[in-house]
């Protein structure tokens, strides 16, 4: 997702066109802002009272675990169970789709280690 055009570009464009009565279609051409955009900030503006870009939102999953610890000891305890049967047990809503890319992001796997010896 690019970036939003900065605040301050922005409020030189809106002084451009209210303060000093310049048309949208001159100062998209001096500004090098598509007039589509400068009616975009003149309309937020007049809906919210500024002009500043909507908040962006990281890309990826909303990321339902903020305790990591708490998840390790969760997965320690309950190893044996499919992400599933985890998904149940977890205290919050989850799905067993999260408890997966969880149980791979701290590592965890149930597969033998077939290098140590047996006892």
């Amino acid at each position: 997702m690019p970036a939003p055009y900065s605040y301050d570009l922005r409020q030189k464009v809106i002084d451009a066109i209210e303060l000093d009565g310049m048309p949208k279609t001159e100062a998209s051409q001096v500004f090098h802002v598509s007039r589509n955009t400068i009616n975009l900030w003149l309309q937020r503006k007049a809906q919210t009272g500024d002009f500043l870009p909507k908040p962006n939102h990281r890309p990826g999953n909303n990321h339902k675990f903020t305790d990591w610890q708490k998840f390790k000891a969760f997965a320690q305890e309950h190893g044996d169970k499919t992400s599933a049967q985890m998904a149940e047990l977890w205290d919050d809503d989850i799905s067993p789709r999260t408890i997966s890319r969880a149980l791979k992001k701290i590592g965890f796997t149930r597969k033998k280690n077939l290098r140590l010896p047996r006892t």
